[in-house]
């Protein structure tokens, strides 16, 4: 499929710029307060933008990795089912012609039920069905939708076939074409309401997404598509929407708060930048924040140019918040005028689900339900990565060793075939368990949350030894005799679990009594101490392989071979070959946790 979308919207009048432009809302009155001059009254209009982001697959407060209703120590309720119902009262309170519905993006991946309709029973087949996402998005009436990154985790043809079953845009204006560096996707979306007394109000929407795409999902886009950071295209297109008498500029961003990125120096875009785009664009007025999986209510930023203050709002991820941001907005001199600007946040866990969504997505649901609970094998002992991040678990080898025997595999008979075979895995999950008996696919999938996929990289002991020290400064600092607290002993300076790696094959001691830099002790392969010079066939995920977490080495490390079958597919294959999933076929203890020569525990 080409990269330009094949077709726009019905609803939607296309530039040659590729900008969907939407229709007109319906027409309320202008509400009269005070007196302007000459005695004139005051005419004023109240909008409401309402914002959800980093959806994930969630349509239902469902866990499809415990089989039940979701829930969590704080109470959150998750789901597109609940979002509608808060929508309906919104709109209900203030006029549905009065409201914009937008998200921020990361849409298509995250569940069974997102993995189901992309790789089991794809949306791209032949008369395939409509993804899930699209039905409940169109019958909630969302009206427009940024790209996130994870919407290229499957691949250009499955993002493209989701586009053309949404009834709204999928906004992307730092999305550019490779060749022809214009916009891939429609860069923002208009609306104008109508207002009954005075002249209409014009709403633009810009959509913005994740420079970090060209690093995590760069075997689908590197050559195809380019993404240039958001700052740099918000000042491009921010004084084009207001030429083009937009009353109104709201960014719908993909991007975190922060002003940080997680893939270190190797592009020279911040992959947080919302707070920046708000400090260094003049003429915006609010952002709703994506990426970043926080809950921020309101956060308020003064334009660095103008000194007029940006409200930023991000929701809850997987649609356990709804953001409004309200606007007032004034008629004067001639034109309107935003004066104020509020930003709220509604609850999911208030609200029940709405029936129209359960109706409309039941079968779909349960067939996800069916088909995750098949039954691929049975375990001989339970396996839990309760402990995993700060002691060599089963659970975790066992990723490692399905890495192994893949890449193995792919790689006998070639140049390399000959070559030892190291593996990276991460204690993705605090919760996740295999039980004794019975092993189904969510058991599997709750262990393997993410859609990664196995790439085979060359590197040397040398440039091993400096991935491990890397992953080592997950861990806080404890000197020898000090209490370790484990609530404590992780995600130093922030590193989630999903940037610390186990490497199998190997057996090394972390001492976490040194400083960062100097904790990897007694590095030997087969029993022998590492030689730097030695080659190593490194079988790790895409997401590292292609810089995330700026672990060293790895991006740069020749390439021997990649696939595109999921990790979390391939463990499935392997319990089922194997029937019985026996810790003795795959568990070794390669690595622990030292101060001064002492194990840790």
């Amino acid at each position: 499929m080409p990269l330009n979308r094949r077709k726009f919207l019905k609803r939607s009048a296309v530039t040659g710029a590729g900008v969907a432009l939407a229709g007109t809302a319906a027409a309320p009155a202008a509400e009269a307060a005070g007196a302007g001059r000459g005695g004139k009254p005051v005419k004023r209009y109240a909008l409401t933008v309402m914002g959800t982001t980093d959806l994930h697959g969630h349509v239902f407060n469902w866990d499809y990795f415990k089989d039940a209703e979701y829930g969590d120590a704080a109470g959150n309720a998750q789901g597109l089912a609940r979002v509608s119902t808060l929508v309906n009262e919104v709109r209900e309170e203030k006029g549905r012609h009065n409201t914009l519905l937008l998200d921020a993006g990361d849409t298509i991946q995250g569940t069974p039920l997102t993995y189901y309709y992309a790789k089991v029973d794809p949306i791209t087949a032949e008369g395939g069905p409509v993804h899930p996402m699209a039905q409940a998005m169109n019958a909630i009436g969302y009206d427009a939708v940024a790209l996130g990154n994870h919407e290229f985790n499957y691949g250009i043809e499955t993002l493209r076939t989701f586009e053309e079953q949404c009834d709204f845009p999928l906004l992307g204006a730092n999305a550019l074409d490779a060749k022809t560096l214009k916009p891939a996707f429609p860069p923002y979306f208009m609306k104008t309401f109508r207002v009954k007394g005075a002249p209409p109000v014009k709403v633009a929407v810009l959509g913005l997404t994740n420079p970090g795409i060209a690093i995590w999902d760069k075997a689908y886009v590197q050559g195809r598509l380019t993404f240039p950071g958001l700052e740099e295209q918000a000042a491009t297109w921010v004084p084009k929407l207001r030429s083009m008498g937009a009353d109104v500029v709201v960014v719908s961003a993909h991007s975190g708060s922060s002003g940080t990125s997680s893939y270190g120096d190797q592009l020279p875009y911040v992959e947080n930048a919302a707070a920046n785009v708000a400090r260094q664009v003049p003429g915006i007025d609010a952002i709703l924040v994506g990426h970043a999986h926080q809950e921020i209510e309101e956060l308020l930023v003064t334009n660095e140019k103008t000194g007029e203050t940006v409200v930023l709002s991000e929701p809850l991820c997987y649609a356990e918040r709804l953001t409004l941001f309200d606007f007032g907005l004034v008629f004067e001199r001639g034109r309107w005028r935003v004066e104020s600007v509020k930003a709220s946040l509604r609850d999911a866990a208030t609200v029940e689900d709405d029936p129209a969504i359960t109706k409309l997505l039941a079968d779909e649901h349960a067939e996800v339900v069916a088909y995750v609970n098949q039954v691929v094998g049975t375990a001989t002992q339970t396996l839990t990565t309760v402990e995993a991040r700060y002691k060599d678990a089963p659970i975790i080898d066992l990723i490692a060793k399905v890495q192994e025997d893949v890449v193995k595999a792919a790689l006998a008979g070639t140049g390399y075939g000959s070559l030892p075979v190291l593996a990276q895995a991460s204690p993705f999950s605090r919760t996740s368990e295999i039980p004794a008996g019975e092993v189904t696919i969510r058991d599997l999938s709750s262990l393997y949350v993410y859609d990664n996929t196995l790439v085979a990289k060359l590197m040397t002991g040398a440039q091993v030894r400096a991935y491990l020290e890397y992953s080592a400064e997950y861990f806080a600092q404890t000197a020898a005799g000090a209490p370790v607290d484990v609530a404590r002993l992780t995600n130093a300076g922030g590193r989630p679990d999903y940037n610390y790696d186990y490497v199998s094959g190997l057996g090394y001691e972390i001492d976490i009594a040194r400083p960062a830099g100097s904790r990897i002790k007694n590095l030997t392969f087969g029993g022998a101490p590492l030689d730097d010079a030695q080659q190593f066939v490194f079988a790790v995920n895409n997401y590292r392989a292609n810089g995330g977490g700026a672990f060293p080495h790895v991006a740069s490390a020749k390439e021997l071979w990649a696939e595109s079958t999921e990790i979390r597919t391939r463990i499935a294959e392997w319990v089922t070959a194997k029937g019985v999933l026996d810790p003795k076929d795959f568990a070794s203890v390669d690595w622990r946790l030292t101060r001064d020569g002492t194990p840790v525990f």
